[in-house]
């Protein structure tokens, strides 16, 4: 029988091997991460819903906008927060993965209890991986041009499961903010490839199909398509569990493309998994969906292109019913408390990260707001490309 819930505080906690260290490193947007583990008494096999609070700070050109909502240490300088991560920052062994309070890994926990914290059906489909990496994307200034490779490369080249589609929810964005995603005409490789080679910046952004977006709106990437975030655009992300990324341009930014932008592959081999193509208008009314979050009903925030990657849905707080299985709540806006079949309540207020595993059993969210993230149904997953 699971314990009551637990509230597990992100205050500080790195990376296992990286306890005497900072954890920050270069990471997939060409910023520093900072890794926040789980902090509290939580007794692995006893797996509860858990409250956490903002995580270990880092050096960067962030805003303060993660320490605000989380209530945590503000920024600056804080532009990038991990939640509830079972996925390493690519080529390292343990960089990435949130930590429990008594020093063991959740990563580790899951694969030692994976039917208590994923369920029976997810475990027997997926294994012992969550198949989610959700983030807080807080960047003081754009991202570059970059892409992701889907399932197939990374499986082919890579020996990896996943890709990394991902998809963002705009929380905060200025007026007139804008995000670049795929080429707006045909390219080339070799179009692109002299650009990338020149560091042709506003080439590059010139190159990319604009979007407005502003607070509530979703914008779904798949793998391979070009994109880029706008400056001042505060970002709930979500993605296939990877760390994989590839630049076209790295000019201003705290990354060596030259060296860290192939993913070891080389430009020539890993611009195989870009795609070139211009998203056609009726797929791209699919991907940019404007006014998804503050409503007066639970509802997905993307549309079912999302399904095969991962789900997530933004919950009123009216009574709000959630079925069991893992999934990471965060809270908006408001304060109330989640109700668990099989556990004690949990109080909720604006800024806290629950974690929450299938042992807990249904759940309903009551007085708070926000997004609750969760791995694709296995009925769907077969469908990711």
């Amino acid at each position: 029988v699971p314990a009551p819930p637990l509230k597990i505080r992100l205050d500080n906690i790195v990376p296992v091997e990286l306890q005497s260290a900072p954890g920050v490193v270069f990471g997939d947007h060409g910023f520093m991460h900072f890794f926040a583990g789980a902090y509290a008494n939580l007794i692995p096999r006893n797996l509860t819903p858990a409250q956490s609070r903002l995580g270990h700070e880092g050096i960067s050109q962030g805003g303060n906008r993660i320490g605000k909502l989380r209530n945590g240490p503000g920024g600056p300088m804080r532009p990038e927060e991990w939640i509830g991560s079972m996925t390493t920052r690519f080529g390292e062994k343990s960089m990435g993965l949130s930590v429990l309070a008594d020093g063991s890994v959740l990563r580790d926990s899951v694969i030692a209890n994976p039917e208590e914290w994923l369920g029976p059906e997810h475990f027997n489909s997926f294994g012992a991986s969550s198949e989610l990496l959700m983030k807080l994307l807080d960047p003081d200034q754009r991202l570059p041009v970059h892409y992701h490779p889907n399932k197939a490369f990374a499986k082919k080249h890579l020996s990896l499961n996943h890709g990394k589609t991902e998809a963002w929810i705009i929380l905060e964005a200025p007026e007139g903010a804008e995000v670049g995603l795929g080429f707006e005409n045909k390219q080339t490789k070799s179009e692109v490839r002299k650009m990338v080679d020149a560091q042709d910046t506003k080439g590059l952004l010139a190159s990319l199909t604009k979007h407005k977006v502003k607070s509530g709106d979703t914008v779904f990437v798949p793998a391979g398509t070009p994109h880029a975030i706008g400056s001042g655009i505060f970002v709930l992300e979500l993605q296939e569990p990877t760390d994989l990324s590839a630049l076209l341009e790295w000019t201003d930014f705290a990354v060596d493309g030259v060296k860290d932008g192939h993913l070891g592959l080389g430009f020539d081999l890993v611009m195989d998994s870009l795609s070139y193509d211009p998203i056609p208008e009726s797929e791209a009314k699919k991907l940019v969906i404007h006014d998804r979050l503050f409503t007066n009903s639970d509802a997905s925030v993307f549309t079912d292109v999302a399904d095969p990657y991962f789900r997530a849905d933004y919950l009123t707080g009216n009574k709000s019913k959630v079925d069991a299985g893992f999934s990471i709540f965060l809270a908006l806006s408001g304060s109330g408390n989640i109700k668990f079949d099989e556990g004690s309540n949990i109080s909720v207020n604006k800024g806290d990260a629950i974690l929450i595993p299938f042992s807990a059993g249904n759940w309903e969210l009551t007085g708070a707001s926000g997004v609750v993230c969760r791995p694709p149904l296995a009925k769907d997953a077969s469908r990711a490309i």
